[in-house]
């Protein structure tokens, strides 16, 4: 009886881990949606008129970039959990690279604010031409966007070793973590290519990121092995 409870609590810790997985993907809204709709590159008036004339939509970016990042705490806890039976070492290194991205992911959102505050029309500004304001716009909106990317070499990093734990742990199929740690080089890559050729515009993650899609999927579905998972905790006891 004590096993099989024990085995349910896992599945259902399985499945809040595939949940909050997915939840992670409409962060897309905030950092590719909103920016697409509102930031004009090179055109600093451009730009800041389309924010004042969208300003909620602005302000609605940067607060589900802000849940994003705290939903994102929580599927690292819940994959630790599930994982940690495997290798305690590698499920440490795994959380402090995932926990890592957050405080970056967050403090980047004050250059959002920011943008906001210099197109606030209050009597402090007056001291800048309005070609000045809108010059610093973009420049905080370009800082935001290098934030990120800083972001995502963590994002990728978290994902080498949660793939090697997913390969490595049997109760979960191994392509997962083959796909997870291709799906690591994806956005390092891509972020110290950003770094080096500021022109570099293509998106490697869209190619590289099949394992964060189908790991989910397959909690979510089909869940663990829970035999395999006990015998690992077991081990590991």
């Amino acid at each position: 009886m004590i096993a099989k409870e024990k085995g349910k609590a896992i599945q259902r810790t399985a499945r809040v881990a595939a949940v909050l997985y997915l939840m992670l993907f409409p962060a897309a809204f905030g950092l590719i949606y909103v920016p697409s709709r509102l930031v004009v590159p090179g055109d600093a008036a451009a730009t800041a008129s389309k924010i004042m004339a969208s300003e909620s939509l602005f302000r609605l970016g940067i607060v589900s970039n802000l849940l994003i990042a705290i939903v994102h705490i929580f599927v690292v806890l819940a994959l630790y959990r599930l994982l940690k039976p495997v290798d305690k070492n590698m499920v440490s290194l795994m959380v402090i690279f995932g926990l890592a991205a957050v405080p970056i992911w967050m403090l980047g959102e004050v250059t959002q604010f920011a943008a906001l505050m210099l197109l606030s029309g209050a009597d402090y500004l007056k001291v800048f031409t309005a070609g000045q304001l809108q010059a610093l716009v973009l420049l905080f909106l370009n800082m935001h966007e290098s934030g990120l990317n800083i972001a995502q070499i963590f994002w990728g990093l978290w994902l080498f070793p949660m793939g090697y734990l997913v390969f490595k742990s049997r109760f979960l199929p191994g392509i997962l973590g083959i796909l997870l740690m291709i799906g690591c080089f994806g956005y390092v890559i891509q972020s110290f290519a950003a770094f080096l050729w500021p022109d570099f515009k293509v998106n490697i993650a869209l190619f590289t990121a099949w394992g964060e899609l189908l790991l989910p999927l397959w909690l979510l579905i089909k869940g663990v092995n829970v035999e395999q998972w006990e015998k690992r905790a077991s081990e590991s006891a």
